[in-house]
């Protein structure tokens, strides 16, 4: 997501300087996700390189709400810890899992890295990593959703991608006709697995979900499962559309 042209945007520009020596960054009001802050440019563009400072940059055109406040279509609550950083420098004591989820899309490196230092990061990354390793294609296949999800969307303003998520080699057989009649019919299908390590499929679509609002889509808010066969059976995998 992007500060992109729309109905009423304006374009960032430095308010014209005083007389004298005297040089202020201006004030600027913000709507986040219907949360509102107030800061300074020179406190959204203290590092050059994140993406924030690029939505402000001064040959941006940013969307404005009624009010004339600039609108940035992201959950407000967390934006308040991630500004006070760029204040203070200090990160934050609450909310770790979902201020680290706003610094990554925000690309506030140093905070992210302040935060994966932390307990509630450190544990869960490793951990997750150690999973992911065990997972055959787990990277690939993440590639392979968005490659086929940006191609349907095209055609519309969104895509549908069925996931399908195997825990072992006797689901795995058991999917292959399934598989075969989804693709004749021209569903986009992805795969996981089978994997041996201890985490459920619950724990994988966790962490498909995640890594794919990382990158900046939007996935339902729950992946819901349904049998990927008219008449299910126990025991047989699952689909989930994504």
């Amino acid at each position: 997501m992007s500060l992109t042209s729309a109905p009423g945007a304006r374009r960032l520009s430095r308010a014209a300087p005083h007389a004298g020596p005297r040089t202020e960054s201006p004030v600027v009001e913000l709507n986040v996700g219907g949360e509102f802050y107030t800061t300074t440019l020179a406190t959204l563009r203290k590092l050059p390189c994140s993406k924030l400072a690029e939505m402000f940059s001064s040959s941006a055109k940013a969307c404005t709400d009624a009010e004339g406040r600039f609108f940035v279509d992201r959950c407000g609550t967390y934006f308040g810890p991630i500004l006070e950083y760029l204040r203070s420098g200090q990160p934050p004591m609450q909310h770790i899992p979902e201020v680290y989820r706003e610094a990554q899309y925000y690309e506030i490196k140093p905070l992210i890295k302040l935060l994966e230092d932390m307990p509630q990061i450190f544990g869960e990354q490793v951990a997750r990593k150690q999973f992911l390793l065990r997972v055959p294609g787990y990277s690939e296949n993440l590639e392979l959703m968005v490659r086929l999800a940006r191609a349907e969307a095209v055609a519309a303003r969104y895509s549908e991608v069925l996931v399908c998520v195997v825990r072992n080699e006797k689901d795995d057989a058991n999917c292959a006709d399934t598989l075969r009649l989804l693709e004749a019919n021209k569903r986009s299908v992805v795969k996981f697995g089978p994997w041996k390590a201890s985490p459920t499929i619950d724990d994988l679509l966790d962490c498909v979900k995640m890594d794919i609002q990382a990158q900046g889509y939007q996935c339902p808010g729950r992946l819901i499962p349904r049998y990927c066969i008219p008449r299910p059976l126990p025991g047989w995998p699952k689909t989930w559309k994504v």
